[in-house]
């Protein structure tokens, strides 16, 4: 890194620490907290700008080496956010470095095939689906993990050196943290598999699910035996599909200064199995997701799928989630009664309104004022998410405004 290059950083660590010692942050943390805690004084708003193509352009970028591209990246990206969409962003008083672990196989490879848009994008993908008859589940072979202290501490300390003395820097943990059983099962088996397998092959889907499930299992025991979790109810840390993970509700008692598993969030979801009845569902999958979150403190569950008509069957397995993904697909008005103030409502509107040429206001009001209406007796957070491309970053602070008018706040 050069002298142009750090000077670049050390002006970006400087604007960061200045926007994350407004009061409003202060203030934001404390209403993010209220939330999580199932005492919310009003919804909050959200918005993912992590999933946008080129909120920060490659363009815009100074440093030339990959690794402090992907620093300065960061510290652009949460001062645009911070400045630009006027949302309930908190931006915290540190910048987290994490461990680098390295993922491998399954003993057989999983291969994405990308295809490239007319504008340059590469969002659509499909998998190779390597396990393809029940015999082939005799290929997964049990993981083992590996963390690269060495690289990741001297990173660590480099980027301290750079910019610690304006911005604090700190080394935590692994962030998020994503179960994704059905997901992966998607990717191995397809989707042709994963729905016929439920008549045609019952105690092979049981079985790779058994795989999967210990696959999870050991590898969250290994985060913790390592001392590699870190808390992330503490500040700007993303939980499920959702938002800051602020909470009272965490660490678990007994809590020494070294985080467990039960001193954590993390997120649970089964995207894959909607086309999958509740019964079936219940007997093919629950179990082994709600094997996994027992070991967990708090759950944030779901994405994109409907819950309305398997949320009963999940609570009563999974009796720690604290924050449920209520999607557009979702029969908003059961779920608000069934979840009442004893969850968090975390509602995803339509992205298609905001995307493209341009925005349908009409639209989007109505979505706001429809989950209004449902949840507004609710622990409510708006999260706006899944929106891939827009025309104008404009239209972010213009969404953000009107839901603080309709939320009137």
């Amino acid at each position: 890194m050069n002298i142009v290059e750090k000077g670049v950083l050390r002006g970006l660590a400087a604007r960061w620490m200045e926007l994350a010692a407004l009061p409003i942050m202060a203030e934001r943390k404390r209403q993010w907290t209220a939330l999580h805690d199932l005492h919310a004084e009003r919804p909050m708003v959200l918005f993912e700008t992590a999933l946008l193509e080129n909120y920060v352009q490659d363009a815009e970028l100074v440093c030339q080496d990959a690794w402090w591209r992907d620093i300065e990246r960061r510290l652009r990206w949460t001062i645009r956010h911070a400045e630009e969409v006027g949302d309930d962003i908190v931006a915290p008083p540190f910048l987290r470095i994490y461990w680098d672990i390295d993922w491998p196989d399954y003993g057989v490879s999983l291969q994405a095939e990308h295809a490239t848009d007319g504008q340059g994008g590469d969002i659509a993908y499909i998998y190779n689906h390597p396990i393809k008859t029940a015999a082939d589940i005799d290929l997964l072979a049990p993981r083992t993990w590996h963390v690269a202290r060495d690289m990741t501490c001297r990173h660590f300390e480099e980027v301290r050196d750079a910019i610690g003395d304006i911005l604090p820097v700190v080394l935590h943990g692994t962030g998020s943290l994503f179960v994704g059983l059905t997901q992966d099962l998607f990717k191995l088996i397809g989707n042709d598999n994963l729905l016929t397998w439920t008549y045609d092959e019952p105690e092979a889907l049981h079985r790779i699910m058994r795989y999967l499930c210990d696959d999870r299992l050991a590898y969250f025991g290994w985060l913790e035996r390592e001392g590699l979790l870190g808390l992330n109810h503490t500040g700007w840390e993303l939980v499920g599909s959702g938002s800051p993970g602020l909470t009272c509700g965490l660490p678990g008692g007994g809590y020494g200064g070294t985080p467990r598993l039960r001193d954590v969030w993390v997120w649970m979801e089964s995207q894959e199995t909607t086309m999958i009845s509740p019964a079936m569902f219940s007997r093919f999958f629950l179990p082994y997701m709600a094997e996994v979150c027992r070991k967990f403190g708090l759950i944030y569950y779901g994405c994109c799928e409907p819950v309305h008509d398997r949320w009963d069957a999940i609570i009563a397995q999974i009796p720690n989630i604290r924050s449920v993904s209520i999607s557009p697909w979702c029969d908003q008005r059961l779920m608000a009664q069934k979840l009442g103030r004893d969850f968090v409502f975390s509602r995803k509107p339509r992205p298609w309104p905001i995307s493209g040429s341009a925005p349908d206001w009409d639209a989007l009001e109505k979505d706001a004022d429809d989950t209004l209406a449902a949840a507004r007796d609710c622990n409510l957070e708006f999260i706006y998410r899944d929106v891939y491309r827009i025309g104008d970053r404009e239209r972010l602070r213009a969404w953000s405004e009107l839901m603080r008018s309709r939320i009137g706040c």
